[in-house]
């Protein structure tokens, strides 16, 4: 492998662009985020500051046509504004890279301690790449693990970013042991250990886990439709999607459970404002006694007359009683034009996106004693968000998603896979419908306990038990994160006053 390590710089970005982009799902080639980095490591050791930015953004650009090539398969919106969806958001999460890289050389220029500064610089750097609008924790390396369910475990401690620092030693590691970079042997059981250790912790922890005792089982009858989302809100088929969800809802009520869960804007209506679409569920739901949550776009009028209209959920219980949750993070240029709250002139422009309201309250339903929350789509990539509702209450969360836009794309299984990260972090059930799917149950554990297939028409009974705990991440949130990052912030000051 030594020789690889003489190849010009741009075929090395290239090498680990390929290989990182190839390890995220649906490929179940996890193990290539192991080795990923390791030509990168030798471009950030061995060329200048600017050079690394450079190469590191080859790199990226790489590695996200490659994880991220869905988001130019959306099917709501035209060729040109989805063709520039997709180079927008890989130029611009490549400049994390660049700035990656540019430190790790800088870093190593001036003290020689760049390679040790990488497990430390990269989890700042997909921390900081998670917050504002155009936050995108979508792509942590994280989501390379899911396969591996010991290895993920640790997210109940350190998040997602436990697991990026864990890759990244592995990656220094190995390019020690190939470069013969210190003593051989010592190296390559120094890695091992480390390598065996998440394991062996995994282990444990999974099957603690599964053992816990549980307090009460819930149960919720999931609905995957597959309607064609391009054909949803056309007049001519209005009736039919309708009449197809009513006959779903009664396969669903039949199972006998505590709740029906419908995906993201499940129906062809406001159905808080649409009497007429509404009436009929509520006197299903009515004699059969139990409550229905659906999602919905909804619309309110302002004191000044405005419109606003919003992606949300309406929970219809058997009594009559409506409850709403509104999307908290929509998708940026698809829901909404980022800063228009500031500069309303900005939802006058027109790249296909729809105009929706952000939400803001962290909204917990209640059936009996039980109390969840939902989230909509998009936002059960985002840790932070989901952990608000665990804090709010949340025994187990429910996710409402129309990924039918992405057809067969990685964008689904990627999708599914986050919610893994999400059950994991927070310990609690996670129960997901999808109108074309991935839709499924997945335990505190991170085990699918239940997955339909994209394309496929199905209502199923998802059965869980509701635990009385929370994890440490949901209790204390990115304090991993933030460890790290005063630690690559001191390594970024001693290079600093350091001379070199």
């Amino acid at each position: 492998m030594n020789t690889i390590f003489k190849r010009p710089f741009w075929q090395l970005a290239l090498l680990s662009g390929g290989l990182v982009g190839l390890a995220y799902p649906p490929l179940h080639l996890g193990f290539l985020a192991w080795i990923g980095f390791i030509p990168l490591f030798h471009i950030w050791l061995h060329s200048s500051p600017r050079s690394s930015a450079k190469y590191s953004y080859l790199a990226a650009i790489t590695a996200n046509i490659i994880s991220l090539y869905w988001i130019g398969l959306n099917s709501g919106a035209g060729f040109v504004p989805v063709f520039a969806s997709l180079v927008g958001a890989v130029l611009y999460l490549g400049i994390y890279w660049s700035l990656f890289g540019m430190a790790v050389s800088w870093i190593h220029r001036r003290t020689g301690l760049g390679l040790y500064s990488i497990p430390f610089l990269w989890v700042t750097m997909e921390w900081v790449r998670s917050f504002g609008s155009l936050g995108f924790p979508w792509i942590n390396l994280a989501l390379t693990q899911t396969d591996y369910l010991p290895v993920i475990q640790i997210a109940e401690l350190t998040g997602t970013y436990g697991i990026a620092f864990w890759l990244m030693i592995i990656n220094m590691g190995i390019y020690l042991y190939l470069n013969q970079m210190g003593e051989q042997k010592k190296i390559l059981v120094l890695t091992g250990i480390i390598f065996i250790s998440i394991w062996i912790f995994g282990g444990i922890r999974y099957y603690s886990v599964v053992g816990e005792p549980a307090t009460k089982q819930f149960k919720v009858s999931v609905i995957q439709p597959d309607i064609d989302p391009n054909e949803k809100w056309e007049r001519s088929r209005r009736q039919e999607n309708i009449a197809l969800m009513d006959s779903l809802l009664e396969v669903a009520i039949r199972l006998k459970p505590d709740m029906v869960l419908w995906p993201e804007t499940a129906l062809p209506a406001y159905l808080r404002l649409s009497a007429s679409v509404r009436r009929p569920l509520q006197m299903k739901m009515e004699q059969a006694g139990i409550p229905l949550l659906s999602g919905t776009v909804d619309r309110t009028i302002g004191e000044k007359g405005e419109k606003y209209y919003y992606n949300g959920s309406i929970m219809i219980y058997p009594d009559g009683r409506l409850k709403m949750y509104y999307k908290i993070r929509l998708v940026p240029f698809a829901e909404y034009i980022p800063l228009s709250g500031y500069f309303p002139v900005l939802k006058k422009l027109n790249f296909g996106q729809a105009n929706f309201t952000m939400g803001e309250e962290y909204t917990v339903f209640e059936i009996g004693s039980v109390k969840f929350s939902n989230v909509i789509c998009y936002e059960s990539s985002l840790p932070q968000l989901v952990r608000k509702f665990v804090r709010a209450g949340a025994q187990f969360i429910t996710i409402q998603a129309n990924d039918g836009w992405l057809g067969e794309s990685s964008g689904p299984y990627q999708h599914f896979e986050l919610a893994r990260l999400r059950a994991v972090e927070n310990r609690l059930t996670i129960v997901r419908s999808a109108n074309t799917g991935i839709s499924g149950l997945i335990y505190p554990s991170g085990k699918v306990v239940e997955k339909i297939p994209l394309g496929v028409q199905k209502v199923f009974l998802a059965k869980f038990p509701i635990r009385e705990h929370s994890s440490f991440y949901a209790l204390y949130g990115d304090v991993f994160a933030m460890l790290i990052t005063i630690i690559s912030i001191l390594l970024l000051g001693y290079a600093w006053v350091k001379r070199p």
